[in-house]
């Protein structure tokens, strides 16, 4: 049986309303593809304290979350399955250093369908682009 491992994701929005969106590297799993920042929950934490650590580990700044889970997805690759909790936050202290990821970019939501995404994060993608074309109507 694969084991199940849950995942925060930190959907950050600067005041240009662009998304931060960070390359994994060739060292990681799922190597050269796109994610939001984030990483596993440790046992007893819960998802929101799970990716203010994560965010400060990873990225080196602070984030203030907001109080819901943006998008929960199980997704199934071939040796784990992930449970990948997207958090909408915005950052309030410092600004984001690419240390475990090969680069990090700023895109507005509409365009972020051009990065090749790791398949885990597509439904978060899809759903913040949805929420902006819904936003235009």
């Amino acid at each position: 049986m694969k084991k199940l491992v849950k995942v925060v994701a930190a959907i950050i929005e600067n005041e240009k309303n662009e998304i931060l969106c960070a390359l994994r590297s060739p060292d990681m799993s799922i190597p050269n593809m796109w994610e939001f920042p984030g990483g596993k929950v440790e046992k007893g934490e819960d998802a929101f304290s799970a990716l203010i650590r994560e965010i400060d580990e990873e990225l080196q700044c602070k984030v203030e979350t907001e109080g819901a889970i943006f998008n929960d997805n199980t997704h199934e690759y071939d040796t784990f399955i992930i449970n990948l909790l997207s958090i909408k936050c915005r950052i309030i202290e410092g600004t984001p250093t690419a240390s475990e990821h090969s680069k990090f970019i700023w895109l507005k939501r509409e365009n972020s369908s051009s990065l090749k995404w790791a398949p885990a994060d597509i439904p978060a993608v899809e759903q913040l682009m949805n929420e902006k074309n819904s936003l235009l109507k």
